[in-house]
C-alpha cells in the first residue's frame, strides 16, 4: 500500500511515528514479561550461548564484509544487523505450535531476549563507528559509561516511584485512567531516555522491567497487549513500505544471494554453538533454523546506520529485501526443522556404538529393573525423591548442563544427553529397565523418544507426561502404556474431592477415577463410554458399599436408640457396627442408644449413605464436610 506499491499511502513518513510507537510498546511488553531477578540469576549456559551467538555472528559477517572490500566500521555494522533475530515472529510461531516450554523453545526465547538487550550497546556504538579512521576503544568506552550512568539513573528513579504511583492510580478503581497511566509511563520513560541520547525502545524496556516486579504486571500486560499487537503490526507494514519494487525488478539475484549468505552464516553459527554446548544435533538444527532470520530491530539499526553513513541507499534496499524474505521463510523453516533435525541426527548416529565409559563406567550399565526418568524438572525431581525413599533404582537423563551438574553434585544418578537418540537410551540401560518415564515439555521430542524406546524395547512399560490434550491419542498409538495429561489429572483430583464432600464412598470414587483413566480420559474429553465400560460404571455406582460416620455434638440422633431413630426405614442403610471409646460393638441391637462421639459403620448404596448422613448430621451444619 506504500508509494512503491499500489500508492494508497503516498508519504511513508506518515506511518513512521505509529511504527515507532509499535516498537516502544513491543519493548515495553518484553520488559513486562522479563524479570530482573531472573535476568540476574539466568542460566550461565544460556548466557554463554547468547554472548557467543552475537559475537561470533558479528565476527564472521565482519570478516566476510572485509573480504568484499568494506571498511572495518561498515563490517562491524553489518555484523550487528545480521546478529539480531525476530522476537515477535519466532515467539509467536513457537507459541502457536505450543513449543515455548520445550527446551528449544526456552532456549530460543532466552537468546532472543539477550539479542534485544544487545540492541542498546549497538545503538550507542553507531556514532563511534561512523567516525572516520580507526575505531578507538576510548570513545567507545566513554560512550558506554555515559549510557550506563543514564540508564542506571532512570532505572533507580523509576523503581522508586512507579510502584507507588501505580498503587495510587489503582485506588481510583477506574480502568480507563489505569490504562492511560500505563501508556503515559511507557511513552514517558521512552521520551526520557531519548532526551538522554539513548533510544526510545530502551526506555520502554526499562519501564516494563521495573513494573514486572509489581503486583500490577499481569493486569498491565493484559491491558497493553491489544495496543501492542496493533502498533507492532503497523511497524511491520512500515518496513514493507520501505522496499522499492523497481529496485527488485532491476536486480533480484543480489538480494537472494545476500539472503542465502546472511541466513547461512547465522544458522551455521547457532548450530555450532548449541552442538558444542548441548551435544545435540537435533537441538542445533531446530535452533539454527528458528533463529536464522533477520530481526525487526535490525531495521531500526539499518535506518540509524544510513543516517550515520554506514549504509548506502542501495545497500539498505538489498538488506531490506533479503530481511523481508528471511521473515517470510521463517514459518516454513520452523515447520520443517524437526523433520530435518531427526533425519540429520539419524545420519550422524548411524553406526555409532555404545560406550560404557561415556556414562561413567560399566557398573552403571549393569543395573537392571530400574526406572529411566527422562527430564529432571519438577515432576522428575519429585519422582526420583520418592523412588529413593522406597529403594527403587533409577537413572535420570536431562539436557540442561547446569541442572545436570547440580544434580550430580547432590549425588543423583543423572546423565547429560538427548533421549531421542537411541544410543543415549542404550547408555541408560533401556534393555534392562523396567519402567520409562518421559517427563519433558516437548511434544515432538516426547513422541520421538517414545517411538525409539518402543523400537529398542517393545515390552517396556512407558509413562508419558504431556501438557497438551491433542497428544493423548497420538502417544497411545505410539505405544505408551500410560499418558498423564496435567490438566485432566487436575480435573480428576477436583471431582474426587467434590464427590467426597457429597459423601460418595471412597471406593466408588476410586472406581470412577480408575474408569476415567482406563478410558484414556475419554469422558473428560467429551467422548461417550460404550458397551461394557458403561455397564461397569453403572454397576459400580449402584452397588452396595460401606462407609463410616461420626455422631457430632448437636446431632438429632444423639440420645436416641436405633429403634427410635428408624434409620433403616428412613434411609435404607444398615448399622453393622459402632465404635465407642475405642471399643467396637458388632451388629448393635435396636435398643442401642447413640451418643455424641460414636462412630457408626454403615452398609448401603451411596445414595442411601448420603441420606443417612443428612439424618444424622446436626441441622445447624448442613454445609460442613461429613466424616
Amino acid at each position: 500500500m506504500g508509494p512503491d506499491g499500489l500508492g494508497l499511502i503516498r508519504n511513508a513518513e506518515q506511518v513512521e511515528t505509529l511504527a515507532e510507537i509499535g516498537v516502544v510498546l513491543l519493548l515495553f511488553t518484553i520488559g513486562l514479561e522479563s524479570s530482573l531477578a531472573e535476568l540476574l540469576a539466568a542460566n550461565r549456559t544460556v548466557i554463554w550461548a547468547g554472548v557467543l551467538q552475537v559475537l561470533l555472528t558479528t565476527f564472521v559477517v565482519f570478516m566476510v564484509s572485509t573480504m568484499f572490500g568494506y571498511g572495518v566500521e561498515v563490517g562491524i555494522f553489518h555484523g550487528f544487523l545480521v546478529s539480531l533475530s525476530s522476537t515477535a515472529i519466532v515467539f509467536k510461531i513457537l507459541s502457536d505450535r505450543r513449543e515455548t516450554m520445550a527446551l528449544h523453545g526456552r532456549l530460543a526465547t532466552s537468546i532472543l531476549l539477550f539479542q534485544d538487550l544487545c540492541l542498546v550497546p549497538m545503538v550507542l556504538l553507531l556514532p563511534v563507528l561512523a567516525r572516520s579512521g580507526s575505531v578507538s576503544l576510548i570513545p567507545i568506552g566513554w560512550a558506554l559509561i555515559q549510557a550506563l550512568l543514564a540508564v542506571l539513573m532512570i532505572f533507580v528513579v523509576a523503581r522508586a516511584l512507579l510502584p507507588w504511583l501505580f498503587r495510587q492510580v489503582a485506588v481510583l478503581r477506574n480502568r480507563e485512567i489505569f490504562l492511560l497511566f500505563v501508556i503515559f509511563v511507557c511513552l514517558g520513560t521512552a521520551w526520557l531516555t531519548s532526551r538522554s541520547g539513548l533510544s526510545l525502545a530502551l526506555g520502554a524496556f526499562i519501564a516494563g522491567l521495573v513494573i514486572s516486579e509489581s503486583e500490577f504486571s499481569h493486569q498491565i500486560f493484559a491491558d497493553i497487549l491489544p495496543l501492542r499487537d496493533c502498533f507492532s503490526g503497523i511497524f511491520f507494514v512500515s518496513i514493507g513500505m520501505l522496499l522499492k519494487f523497481d529496485f527488485l525488478l532491476r536486480d533480484i539475484f543480489t538480494p537472494l544471494w545476500s539472503l542465502g549468505l546472511m541466513m547461512g552464516i547465522k544458522a551455521a553459527v547457532v548450530f555450532l554453538i548449541f552442538l558444542s554446548l548441548y551435544r545435540s544435533v537435533r537441538l542445533g538444527v531446530i535452533l539454527s533454523l528458528s533463529l536464522a532470520q533477520i530481526g525487526e530491530f535490525s531495521f531500526i539499526l539499518a535506518r540509524l546506520g544510513e543516517g550515520y553513513g554506514l549504509l548506502t541507499q542501495e545497500g539498505e534496499q538489498i538488506f531490506l529485501a533479503a530481511s523481508i524474505l528471511s521473515m517470510i521463510a521463517t514459518p516454513f523453516l520452523i515447520q520443517a526443522a524437526h523433520g530435518l533435525a531427526f533425519g540429520l541426527e539419524a545420519m550422524v548416529s548411524e553406526g555409532k556404538e555404545m560406550s560404557a565409559s561415556e556414562v561413567g563406567g560399566r557398573g552403571e550399565n549393569s543395573m537392571a529393573g530400574h526406572v529411566v526418568i527422562v527430564g529432571y524438572g519438577l515432576n522428575g525431581q519429585n519422582l526420583s525423591r520418592v523412588l529413593k525413599e522406597v529403594g527403587v533404582p533409577y537413572r535420570i537423563l536431562d539436557m540442561d548442563p547446569d541442572l545436570v551438574r547440580r544434580a550430580k553434585a547432590a549425588g543423583e544418578p543423572i546423565t547429560f544427553g538427548d533421549g531421542t537418540r537411541p544410543e543415549i537410551l542404550q547408555q541408560m540401560g533401556i534393555e534392562k529397565a523396567r519402567v520409562l518415564v518421559i517427563a519433558i515439555s516437548d511434544a515432538v521430542g516426547s513422541a520421538r523418544l517414545l517411538s525409539q524406546a518402543r523400537r529398542l524395547r517393545p515390552d517396556l512399560y512407558t509413562i508419558v507426561r504431556t501438557r497438551y490434550l491433542a497428544e493423548i491419542d497420538h502417544l497411545y498409538q505410539l505405544g505408551a502404556n500410560q499418558v498423564i495429561p496435567e490438566e485432566f489429572e487436575t480435573s480428576v483430583e477436583i471431582f474426587a474431592r467434590v464427590l467426597q464432600e457429597y459423601h460418595i464412598p471412597r471406593n466408588v470414587i476410586s472406581l470412577q477415577v480408575d474408569l476415567v483413566r482406563k478410558e484414556h480420559y475419554g469422558t473428560l474429553r467429551g467422548l461417550h463410554l460404550r458397551g461394557k465400560r458403561l455397564d461397569e460404571l453403572s454397576q459400580f455406582l449402584a452397588g452396595t458399599t460401606t462407609d463410616i460416620l461420626l455422631i457430632l455434638e448437636g446431632s438429632p440422633a444423639a440420645g436416641k436408640s436405633l429403634e427410635e431413630l428408624q434409620l433403616r426405614s428412613r434411609s435404607g442403610v444398615t448399622v453393622i457396627a459402632a465404635v465407642r471409646n475405642g471399643a467396637s460393638v458388632h451388629n448393635p441391637g435396636p435398643e442401642f442408644r447413640l451418643e455424641a462421639g460414636d462412630v457408626l459403620v454403615l452398609l448401603g448404596s451411596h445414595k442411601d449413605l448420603d441420606q443417612a448422613a443428612q439424618i444424622l448430621s446436626p441441622e445447624s451444619m448442613p454445609g460442613e464436610p461429613r466424616d
